[in-house]
């Protein structure tokens, strides 16, 4: 429907574990990366949508569960950790993982900083890190990117990025600078400008 021109898509790797990490713009955005992708891709998911009651609700968790839909909670502790340590275990099964470090997508178009989450997950797992940039998804309408001329989505995958720097660094400064490196990598592929602040404005 959307046509998206889909750029490096040979740089995720064939075999092994791999993590991407996104800029989060719209709901469509968890739809575009794993039909991008050249390999099956699972990721997180606010639970809302596997919570629901009545025929939408069974609808929404048999949809969401069966393109690879993880929930999340919003929320501390128990529950966020549960829900990193099911990506972990995803990745340590050799699958690919995708996850947004900003937590929630951006209604202001900028970048916000990413969470330490994704960070934790790669270190954890040795998993290979793949930044992504989506283009044009906040604005997407439904067959709105079908006449010629149009806009087109845009997906580009960036080379995995490069931590062997980081091995033997303290676990805290090195997330640090790995969530960084990934938010560094998603504005130089998707173009936006980075906020500079965790992204407080959206609530999905």
């Amino acid at each position: 429907m959307y046509r998206p021109r889909i750029v490096g898509r040979g740089n995720v790797p064939e075999r092994g574990p791999v993590l991407l990490v996104s800029n989060h713009l719209a709901t469509l955005d968890t739809l575009i990366i794993p039909t991008s992708a050249a390999r099956p891709v699972q990721f997180l998911i606010k639970s809302s949508y596997f919570t629901g009651s009545g025929m939408l609700g069974r609808v929404k968790r048999w949809f969401f569960s069966s393109i690879g839909g993880v929930p999340v909670y919003r929320a501390t502790g128990r529950d966020a950790r549960a829900a990193l340590d099911a990506g972990s275990s995803i990745l340590r099964a050799g699958s690919v993982f995708a996850v947004f470090p900003e937590g929630t997508r951006s209604r202001d178009g900028k970048l916000h900083e990413g969470h330490g989450g994704a960070a934790w997950m790669a270190r954890d797992t040795g998993a290979a890190v793949v930044p992504v940039g989506l283009i044009g998804t906040g604005t997407a309408k439904p067959l709105s990117h079908l006449p010629p001329g149009r806009p087109r989505l845009e997906v580009h995958f960036g080379e995995p990025l490069d931590l062997a720097d980081l091995e033997g660094v303290p676990d805290g400064k090195a997330r640090r600078e790995i969530t960084e490196r990934m938010m560094v990598a998603i504005a130089r592929l998707s173009g936006q400008e980075r906020s500079g602040s965790v992204n407080a404005t959206s609530r999905d």
